[in-house]
């Protein structure tokens, strides 16, 4: 029987608190001797990011293990540098009795500390001063690499950020990055002398990896004003007592982006570069030990990515599994894992049905672990046994070995993604993925068209991913429309697609954003009356910036959105202070493209309601963005509502303001699009 209800207004089980605390965030695997390990940020706990493990070993019939968290509450293993973070633990074993040796960095003072489980955790790096400008401590580490040096002894090489109270030669404050050695004995913790430099300072380093012989270090780096998808350079250099000498650029440059170097043996380094259009494998060899380097060679020639925006560190798409072959994450707009044989310069597709890969981990007797998200299934970590031959690669079954949720929705409630590509009136191709209303039982009246709301992701070097999202199902099953939009400037598909935001931004956003909206409603796929739209950070400036410069959309709501280019270039973080050189302009050169082009500048031309939800911790995109667009909105009298999270940074991780956002989102859709949702308070908007 199927009940008839307006579009919006279809009862549903998935609740706001179910987004909140009915899963985890999971991070990637690791092996640990035969057990596997990954962190989960636990949402019932603040957001507190732990470090859990499976209580004992996995085999390729492992599935759905118990599991036991091994960093103890409160310590929280999340890391600032960059601001972003990324890998901020690591755990070594040492023999079959003794418990692994864990090293982390815990977030509230941004310290080192090692523990076995059972411990106290104890710090092992100094105090960092409080420096003004850093908003926090002075030192920070991530990126713990394990490294076995040429004399048999053990270390941990951290990448360390190191925030001065001076400034740099440009007035900025002064801050430098580089990779050490932190002794794993404690000693560092009193006496930062013991901490030994391995490599030069640089803007930004990330990914060591140091040869099977000890002898060589690989890592890239890049400089202000480039990004990482914008240029890198990768490095090698010897090894002299534990220091890096003589080291040489081998690939990279300020338009060229190389990530991921992996050592295939000691003379042989994998990497991936964009020199070709797209992020694919390359190799450089060397003539033995001390021996020069080789041409780059490109490994493989594919319209395909197989590599992606490193926003955090500790992010990699190469795994290597022998000397000539290699695990790859790839794809276009979803995401495949396939096996790359080196020597052929071919890739053997596994035939994964997940969508979205997010990381896998290789054990050497062939176990897979694959941390990634199906059309139909959570986010979930999963392992299968890998076998290669002369014939190529098979994946066994993959076993769910932790899954981000265990209430898994009635499959009737939820969207099926179908990737869209749309031409703009410029002819330009815009990717999307569409989600129609759904939920088995429920259907409009017969001439009733749904509303939709359009997502546009943060980044914005960044793409939408295709799978199971909770988050869009809230909306879906309740008959709402949600396209989720791949605007120019998206990873996925390919350096020129990447590139077209340069410059742009506010501009090419905008512009393929109503592309596809436009597209819906002439397929009589959407209302064109009842549109919205909606995103975060950098999705939140494409928000304001279709709301105000055209008049596509009835509604908006924007999380953390930047508004006005000018305050973000004077008051955001290192990591992004320059990358609106690339977006935008150099500033203050082109101060006057910035003030033409933020969204704040334009309330004038305003004409809808805006939602606006701000965390009062953000450092990215500070909440004096949010509010002055509150303020100019308030004197035109336009209809708003202005959140502020306590507690919050750059996205919302305490439960309390997951459910908040959410049903303040629903029923400020409700109000503008005309339905009223059951079981949501209803959102007081303001006119003054």
């Amino acid at each position: 029987m199927v009940t008839t209800l307006p579009y919006g207004s279809w009862p549903s089980p998935i609740t706001a608190e179910q987004l909140a605390v009915g899963g985890n965030r999971l991070g990637g695997p690791t092996w640990v001797g035969d057990q596997l390990w990954w962190t989960e940020g636990l949402a019932a706990e603040g957001g507190r990011q732990a470090i859990v493990r499976t209580a004992g070993a996995v085999t390729a019939e492992t599935e759905m293990p118990a599991t036991v968290t091994v960093l103890p509450a409160p310590f929280n293993a999340r890391s600032r540098v960059n601001e972003y973070g990324g890998a901020s633990w690591t755990a070594l074993t040492e023999n079959d009795d003794a418990a692994p040796l864990v090293l982390f960095v815990n977030f509230a003072d941004q310290r080192i500390y090692r523990f076995r489980e059972g411990e106290e955790p104890a710090p092992i790096s100094p105090v960092g001063m409080e420096v003004p400008a850093a908003h926090g401590s002075s030192l920070r580490w991530a990126q713990p690499t394990p490294v076995t040096l040429a004399d048999g002894s053990r270390e941990v090489w951290w990448v360390c950020e190191q925030h001065h109270d001076a400034r740099d030669s440009s007035g900025a404050p002064l801050i430098e990055r580089y990779i050490v050695a932190v002794p794993l004995d404690g000693s560092a913790a009193e006496d930062a002398a013991a901490i030994r430099r391995v490599t030069p300072s640089a803007r930004f380093v990330a990914h060591p990896r140091l040869s099977a012989d000890g002898a060589r270090l690989a890592w890239i780096s890049w400089e202000h004003p480039q990004m990482p998808w914008d240029g890198t350079e990768l490095h090698v250099g010897q090894l002299q007592d534990g220091v890096v000498v003589n080291s040489t650029v081998l690939d990279g440059d300020t338009g060229t982006s190389v990530l991921n170097p992996e050592w295939a043996d000691a003379d042989t380094l994998v990497y991936v570069s964009d020199r070709s259009g797209w992020w694919n494998p390359w190799r450089v060899s060397f003539d033995g030990a001390g021996g020069g380097a080789s041409e780059p060679a490109q490994l493989l020639q594919d319209e395909q990515e197989y590599a992606g925006p490193l926003w955090q560190l500790g992010m990699s798409w190469l795994e290597m599994i022998g000397p000539d072959r290699a695990l790859s994450i790839h794809g276009t707009a979803t995401d495949s894992l396939g096996v790359v044989n080196l020597a052929e310069g071919s890739v053997v597709e596994l035939g994964l049905a997940a969508t979205a890969i997010g990381s896998v981990a290789y054990r050497a007797d062939g176990l897979v672990a694959v941390y990634g998200v199906q059309a139909d299934e959570f986010a979930a970590i999963s392992v299968g046994q890998l076998s290669t031959d002369d014939d190529g690669a098979r994946l066994g079954q993959l076993r769910t070995i932790r899954s981000s949720r265990q209430d898994a929705p009635d499959p009737a409630l939820l969207p099926v993604p179908e990737p869209i590509t749309v031409t703009t009136d410029s002819g330009q191709e815009v990717h999307a993925v569409l989600y129609r209303p759904r939920q088995e039982g429920f259907a409009a009246p017969e001439a009733e068209l749904p509303p939709f709301i359009a997502q546009v992701h943060g980044g914005p070097t960044a793409k939408a991913a295709v799978g199971l999202s909770l988050a869009i199902a809230y909306y879906t099953s309740r008959g709402i429309g949600v396209v989720d939009i791949n605007y120019g400037g998206s990873t996925g598909f390919g350096r020129a697609y990447r590139d077209r935001l340069k410059g742009q931004w506010g501009v090419v956003d905008v512009e393929d954003t109503v592309a596809v909206m436009r597209h819906l409603v002439r397929e009589g796929i959407a209302d064109g009356a009842r549109l919205g739209i909606e995103g975060g950070s950098a999705g939140g400036w494409t928000t304001l910036a279709c709301l105000t410069r055209t008049d596509v959309f009835s509604a908006g709501v924007s999380s953390f959105g930047v508004a006005d280019a000018v305050a973000l270039a004077q008051d955001t973080h290192d990591f992004e202070s320059r990358y609106l050189d690339q977006l935008i302009g150099r500033y203050p050169e082109d101060e006057q493209i910035y003030r033409e082009r933020a969204p704040l500048n334009h309330v004038d031309s305003l004409e809808c309601p805006v939602l606006l939800l701000q965390g009062d911790e953000d450092r990215i995109v500070p909440p004096n963005q949010a509010e002055k667009f509150r303020d100019a909105m308030a004197a035109k009298g336009i209809p708003h509502a202005y959140l502020l999270f306590v507690g919050e940074q750059h996205g919302f991780r305490k439960a309390e303001n997951i459910v908040a956002s959410f049903e303040a989102s629903l029923s400020f859709y409700g109000q503008i699009f005309g339905f009223e949702p059951p079981g949501v308070a209803q959102l007081q908007l303001t006119r003054g």
